[in-house]
């Protein structure tokens, strides 16, 4: 294949014979049957676009912000573990791809590099991802880490309290290093379980117990604002925002948790009603196009994060590849808004969709054939 890939799939398929099969089967698995991972792509195209015409579209404007902080276009990097899976700079190239182009990565808990290295890689600004650990002190410790190392949010991640089923680990026996992030700790021998992403070995740290009141406990104890990861549903969005959080991400974990949800984007309209603007909402989930992208703005995200791209990015280019693809959908984001005839990321609109074809509507019904 050419070395000079023009979408995210062909990435993925250069990516795929580049990486060890653990490797690669580890960060594009899904859960159980992985329905979901399937299906995601097939709702993504379901829905259509309407495109408007003679509206002037000579000057577009794809800048937004997040918690205040401006991005050149609302696509940012997703927290996910061990980019040195894919390149041996891991998120030192993906933090300084993201500056690069303008715009924010979402440091992972379980990067390959520390926290603080990221930090002084970096050139833009990043969000750090953590969780809710038995240990509150360690949770408390995270925190102040990354306020300490200049990261100006912190996302917790909801969605990962129960150990997942991802067959294609299971038959590569796959392992992956624990972080160094947690190199103080007792755990520092252990390796990642089979697919699941966090230091546990034979004793997972994050707690199966957290509840809405722990969030607001970390609100109050900690300067950044708090973006909550995991939100399927629009009640726990709403919870969310009660509780604290300026940010929810709606997310299935890349269906790497729980098989046969919904889609995100599926998911993402609920949660953006009941949400009612007390919280920024923002979307993950089989962003593959800049279509894509202009899909979830209409229905209502602030801006999107993509995971699995990133690392095929890492695998075929390192930075540059990381660059090239947010690059790449920011190109096709620029083109469909033109195409639809909107000139701002705010004038991104339902109206500027369709989910079913008109046509059954008005066709009449096919006459049997004899």
């Amino acid at each position: 294949m050419d070395t000079h890939p023009v979408n995210i799939y062909e990435y993925e398929e250069i990516a795929k014979g580049k990486m060890g099969q653990g490797e690669y089967d580890f960060i594009a698995g899904g859960a159980t049957d992985e329905l979901t991972l399937r299906r995601t792509r097939t709702v993504f195209d379901a829905i259509m676009l309407r495109p408007r015409m003679m509206v002037n579209i000579s000057q577009r404007d794809l800048s937004t912000t997040v918690l205040g902080q401006t991005i050149r276009f609302p696509i940012m990097l997703d927290p996910a573990g061990n980019h040195a899976a894919a390149h041996p700079e891991g998120e030192l190239a993906s933090a300084r791809a993201a500056g690069a182009v303008g715009t924010l990565l979402v440091l992972s808990a379980q990067s390959s590099r520390t926290l603080e290295e990221v930090a002084q890689a970096a050139t833009g600004p990043l969000w750090f991802q953590s969780y809710f650990f038995k240990d509150r002190g360690l949770t408390l410790e995270m925190a102040h880490r990354a306020e300490a190392a200049g990261y100006s949010a912190l996302c917790l991640t909801l969605d990962a309290k129960v150990k997942p089923k991802r067959e294609r680990n299971l038959r590569n026996h796959y392992t992956g290093p624990a972080s160094p992030n947690y190199a103080h700790l007792s755990v520092t021998g252990s390796t990642w379980s089979f697919g699941l992403d966090g230091p546990t070995g034979t004793n997972d740290l994050r707690d199966p117990a957290s509840t809405w009141a722990d969030l607001d406990w970390l609100a109050a104890h900690t300067r950044l604002p708090l973006v909550a990861k995991g939100i399927m549903v629009g009640e726990d969005g709403r919870q969310a925002a009660e509780h604290g959080a300026k940010g929810v991400i709606v997310s299935n974990h890349g269906a790497r948790y729980l098989d046969t949800t919904l889609a995100t984007i599926e998911a993402l309209p609920e949660v953006v009603e009941v949400v009612a603007g007390q919280a920024e909402v923002y979307l993950d989930g089989g962003i593959r196009r800049g279509t894509d992208v202009f899909k979830a703005l209409a229905l209502g995200a602030r801006a999107v994060l993509i995971g699995r791209p990133v690392f095929w990015g890492l695998a075929v280019a390192g930075e540059t590849g990381v660059r090239r693809v947010l690059e790449m959908l920011c190109d096709e984001l620029d083109a469909t808004m033109g195409m639809c005839g909107r000139t701002t990321v705010a004038g991104v609109d339902r109206e500027c969709l369709v989910g079913v074809s008109p046509l059954w509507a008005v066709l009449p019904p096919v006459a049997p054939f004899r």
